[in-house]
């Protein structure tokens, strides 16, 4: 595996948690588990220090977003991944903003020297990923965090420039910085923003990315979850870090106790 001194992360004066992991384990272990127990742990030890770490919610960033936000149907929307897919359908059962969803499977991977690509998950190409596009209607891109907008940008870039001024970008968070980028290609709408410069102020993580194997791509390697990256974790939890890289342990061995990355909705 690729030393990870390449990926060395500062302490961000801010790190913001997503809680994608309750809703899971509660479904898929039920409340009674010693999963959700685990769970519930975790949170309260990764929020120790209220002052750095914030627990977003998704529906405080949803709530947010749709207070900003008033939009006739999509002819289309691009979910960007499972993720965005999955954010597009959620979005869409509130406002009926996107009735036709079509996933392009995009993510970012380490490149294995300090730096990442952006390549789809099933090796098609980009370019025959996407769907065909109506140049004269508007299209909708979906995602849930831009981060440094790489995947973003590349999606973005890769639709032809008649459908891209057409195209209006939605994200429940990112780092503010970032979305200067997106916003020079198109429109974009955000539930939650971030103020401070990427990584050494403010940095964003999925709890699922603590415990299951999918935090983490590499280039022809399996995927690793971030407490399988422990300099990561004592950047984010400077202190208390072992304490939470054990209770990952715990919950992954519920989550994927085969070792290999559970299916992640």
């Amino acid at each position: 595996m690729k030393d990870a001194i390449s990926y060395a992360a500062p302490t961000p004066k801010v790190l913001y948690i997503h809680d994608d992991l309750s809703d899971y384990v509660s479904r898929q272990q039920g409340r009674a588990s010693a999963a959700w127990q685990l769970t519930r742990q975790l949170f309260a030890l990764v929020c120790r220090d209220r002052r750095r770490v914030v627990l977003l919610t998704l529906e405080s960033q949803m709530a947010s977003l749709l207070a900003h936000s008033n939009y006739a149907p999509f002819a289309m929307a691009i979910g960007i991944g499972r993720a965005g897919e999955r954010v597009a359908q959620q979005l869409h059962a509130r406002t009926g903003w996107f009735p036709k969803v079509s996933r392009v499977n995009l993510t970012r991977e380490e490149d294995g020297h300090g730096g990442y690509n952006v390549v789809t998950t099933t090796g098609i190409p980009l370019a025959q990923e996407l769907p065909l596009l109506d140049t004269a209607s508007p299209l909708a891109v979906v995602d849930d965090t831009v981060f440094s907008g790489l995947t973003m940008r590349t999606l973005l870039l890769a639709l032809p420039v008649e459908v891209r001024v057409r195209t209006q970008a939605f994200c429940l968070r990112g780092v503010a910085e970032s979305l200067v980028g997106i916003a020079a290609l198109c429109s974009i709408a955000i539930g939650f923003a971030a103020p401070g410069h990427l990584l050494d102020e403010v940095s964003f993580i999925n709890a699922s990315g603590l415990v299951m194997r999918i935090g983490i791509r590499h280039a022809q390697q399996p995927p690793q979850a971030f407490f399988e990256r422990p300099m990561w974790m004592h950047a984010w939890f400077p202190g208390y870090a072992d304490e939470v890289i054990g209770l990952c342990q715990r919950l992954n061995a519920i989550l994927e106790p085969d070792g290999r990355p559970a299916q992640f909705p």
